[in-house]
């Protein structure tokens, strides 16, 4: 009995590691956006940038990925992750996401023009009133090619995941409990039928 035992726990572990890889803690995020070993990565076609937001009023230096946690002050930061971006021109713009960017200037809310920044870093503020869906738009070169579209939103509460660590802890012990009531119920069957 106890080999069983030991044999079905021994399973149980075996599939949660091959499981392991579609437990993975690299997330993928919206559109370009991606969070990669902890940092989170915007893709401009063959180009990789830094992606990082604050929101210094309401959360100090604590950094955001991809949806604003809150409304306010928010800061960008895109950092080159290649010398070969700097020579070239980036363009940004944040746009309301309406779901048709057929009048571009009219859903636009920030907008920084086609600029060289030899520095490889663009970064700029911008004041989210209300809360809402947008879509950034970043735009490498002057053959307007190169673009990366990443939709997220502001303010808007999600739902909290637990890392998934937590979620492999708690399906071993689902299954752990599954198997003891399991042998339970068996050997108390077996005593009932005895008597």
């Amino acid at each position: 009995m106890a080999v069983q035992l030991l044999r079905s726990f021994g399973l149980c572990l075996l599939m949660l590691a091959i499981g392991g890889p579609f437990f993975s803690t690299q997330a993928q995020a919206h559109g370009g956006l991606a969070l990669a070993e902890d940092m989170c990565r915007l893709t401009i076609g063959p180009y990789n940038m830094h992606f990082t937001g604050y929101q210094p009023d309401e959360t100090r230096n604590k950094e955001f990925c991809e949806d604003i946690p809150k409304t306010g002050r928010t800061v960008v930061v895109l950092d080159y992750m290649e010398d070969a971006l700097r020579p070239l021109t980036t363009e940004v713009r944040i746009i309301k996401d309406t779901g048709s960017e057929q009048d571009l200037e009219a859903i636009t809310i920030l907008h920084l023009p086609p600029k060289v920044y030899p520095s490889g870093s663009v970064n700029f503020e911008y004041d989210f009133a209300q809360p809402g869906k947008f879509v950034g738009m970043v735009t490498v070169g002057d053959t307007k090619e190169l673009v990366s579209r990443f939709p997220f939103s502001v303010g808007e509460t999600k739902m909290w995941l637990p890392p998934t660590y937590f979620l492999i802890a708690f399906a071993g012990v689902a299954v752990l409990a599954v198997i003891f009531f399991a042998m339970r119920g068996r050997n108390k069957a077996s005593g009932s039928s005895v008597s």
